[in-house]
């Protein structure tokens, strides 16, 4: 019986274009997919856009344009990344579809139902940029660490709320019982010394006259749901819970999706750590619904040890790499950084470094030496079954998230296979010594089948290139062209 496996990145804010820390976090999210489907596995994976809140509803404003006829302008330039990184995602969900609406709505008529919302006056700081309220203990010299160029919001009003502080002692237990639940260790720290030191309840809806763009609350028409508890029920929704559902095709929802995929894996930024790992959590407890299955957190990255932000002009998009580095090459670049959860500091220099060392003088050159030594002989090799050749170890660092690392495993064999090549000379030993160069040459073919299993979740282009050229004798193009 095949496993099911479902995995779903956050989903990103429509109020600028893709940027590479997101592009890093869905092809991520595209290894352990793929990943799993070649083991055989039943895979569900979800990413899409956040529409909502008061960051979308400004930048619309200062285009003078609709809320939503500003998200449908710019949504396509996120759904167009399947094509730029090849990704394999099956659902791109956006937070203003009508099935998504109306699950966000039945998520909060539980959740009020089971006594976890209530109404308030009150009075708060609040960061658009994190779209979160914030306490003077979390603010340096009175801003947002994270957005210290946006003035705070002071936010008075009436609205409902969440009994985040009901939830201390599940939340505590939950961590407790599943010591991997947040990837990686300090991560997974951080949350829950924030859970000890005590929750308290958090805002969720907004004034409509104020701030209109947004859920309607159920039952109440002033009043428009907090972009967070909107946006957080579409890890639920993406697999058509709850069954009433319809797709906007007009054809029924797969009633069967959530009781198969759920609970689910989630992939996010750290500044994403607190409403993946303890908010929403505490919401499905809050309807009665099972708790994530683990959770990745990736850390930032950074150009030339700054934040990327367009008054300093250090953007790099997603799309500027691929067309200087390619589909796969940027895969590898995005892939190949630090332990999974640290900072990656990344410069244009840097990732042309790399690629050329790794990419087109490392496994280029080896595919193509080898390839032009394999046409003196008719050699015979084993092409290996993909599950037979992910080991423990190599499979056990994908499921932890240590992509990096899994990558050096790759290139040790590809580093080795260039090292065996200069000093055994096959160039030679085929005028010299005939079973030696067989030998040596029954090394590299096999080695060259291995790598192209191995980079099948992190380089599928690559990997089907390898191979073709091994079962052809022939490669039709180089495969990693040197950057000057």
């Amino acid at each position: 019986m095949n496993k099911k496996f479902y995995i779903t990145t956050t989903l990103p804010y429509v109020n600028a274009t893709p940027h590479i820390g997101f592009a890093k976090e869905i092809v991520e999210a595209d290894v352990l997919a793929r990943f799993h489907r070649a083991q055989g596995d039943d895979v569900f994976f979800n990413t899409g856009t956040d529409e909502h809140g008061l960051k979308i509803f400004q930048k619309a404003k200062e285009l003078g344009m609709e809320a939503q006829e500003y998200c449908d302008s710019v949504v396509p330039e996120f759904d167009k990344l399947k094509q730029s990184l090849n990704l394999s995602y099956d659902n791109f969900i956006r937070t203003t579809d009508k099935k998504h609406i109306e699950a966000a709505q039945e998520f909060w008529k539980i959740c009020d139902k089971n006594g976890y919302i209530y109404k308030k006056n009150y009075k708060v700081k609040y960061c658009v940029g994190c779209e979160l309220e914030k306490t003077d203990s979390e603010l340096i010299d009175g801003k947002c660490p994270d957005h210290p160029n946006m003035e705070l919001e002071i936010i008075e009003e009436e609205n409902y709320f969440f009994k985040f502080s009901a939830f201390q002692d599940k939340l505590l237990e939950l961590y407790k019982n599943n010591s991997y639940f947040v990837i990686p260790t300090k991560r997974f720290n951080e949350v829950r010394n924030f859970v000890e030191r005590g929750l308290e309840d958090f805002s969720i809806s907004r004034l409509k006259e104020k701030m209109p763009w947004g859920v309607p609350v159920p039952g109440d028409e002033k009043q428009v749901m907090y972009v967070w508890f909107d946006a957080l029920v579409n890890y639920i929704s993406a697999l058509g819970w709850p069954s009433f559902a319809k797709a906007t095709d007009g054809k029924p929802e797969n009633k069967n999706n959530f009781e198969k995929f759920w609970p689910g894996y989630q992939v996010c930024g750290k500044d994403n750590l607190r409403q993946q790992s303890a908010m929403w959590q505490a919401m499905l407890m809050s309807v009665d619904l099972p708790n994530s299955a683990q959770i990745f957190v990736n850390g930032f990255i950074t150009v030339n040890n700054q934040k990327m932000s367009k008054s300093l002009g250090n953007v790099i998009s997603p799309y500027e790499m691929v067309e200087k580095f390619g589909i796969d090459g940027t895969r590898y670049l995005l892939l190949a950084g630090p332990n999974f959860g640290e900072d990656f500091n990344i410069t244009w220099e840097k990732l042309i470094e790399k690629y050329n060392a790794d990419l087109a003088n490392g496994l280029g050159n080896l595919l193509s030496r080898v390839i032009t030594l394999a046409q003196k002989g008719n050699f015979q090799f084993s092409i290996l079954n993909f599950q037979s050749i992910f080991n423990d170890q190599f499979s056990n660092l994908i499921r932890n998230m240590e992509l990096g690392q899994a990558l050096e495993y790759i290139w040790n064999i590809v580093d080795k296979d260039n090292k065996f090549i200069a000093e055994n000379k096959p160039w030679e030993l085929v005028k010299t010594n005939e079973k030696k160069f067989e030998e040596v040459m029954k090394k590299l073919l096999e080695d060259l089948n291995l790598i192209s299993g191995l980079l099948i979740p992190f380089m599928p282009e690559t990997s089907e290139k390898i191979k073709k050229a091994l079962e052809t004798k022939k490669l039709e193009e180089v495969l990693f062209q040197r950057i000057k």
